[in-house]
């Protein structure tokens, strides 16, 4: 079993930054990428970044440029933070965390809150 735990978030300005971290332990052997996720109010989850073992990362278009994710040691995948900067309005979500085993999620973390103000 993979436990993953989040940290991070929180209140800026437009314009202004923010880190979120992730952690994961217990089984992450099973981790071959790891992923950040985020929804909007009324609106399904999307991803804004992914990592895969080996370090190929993944991008939405609507973060590329801003967003910047930390990971992939050369052994294991079992943290991913992502500096998040020239942040919007429109980037106000809950952001989770998962662990992946190729396109399974095998744990994911409790949700974090961005409020980004104008």
């Amino acid at each position: 079993q993979v436990r993953v735990v989040q940290s991070g978030g929180g209140w800026v300005q437009a314009g202004g930054s923010l880190r979120l971290s992730c952690s994961a332990s217990g089984a992450i052997f099973r981790i071959s990428a790891m992923a950040w996720y985020r929804r909007e109010p009324g609106k399904q989850r999307d991803l804004i970044a992914r990592i895969v073992r080996g370090g190929t990362t993944t991008y939405a278009d609507s973060v590329k440029g801003r967003f910047t994710i930390i990971g992939d040691k050369a052994d294991a995948i079992d943290e991913l933070d992502v500096q998040m900067t020239s942040l919007k309005p429109e980037d106000t979500a809950v952001y989770y965390c998962d662990a992946q085993e190729g396109d399974y999620t095998v744990g994911w973390g409790q949700g974090t809150q961005v409020i980004v103000s104008s």
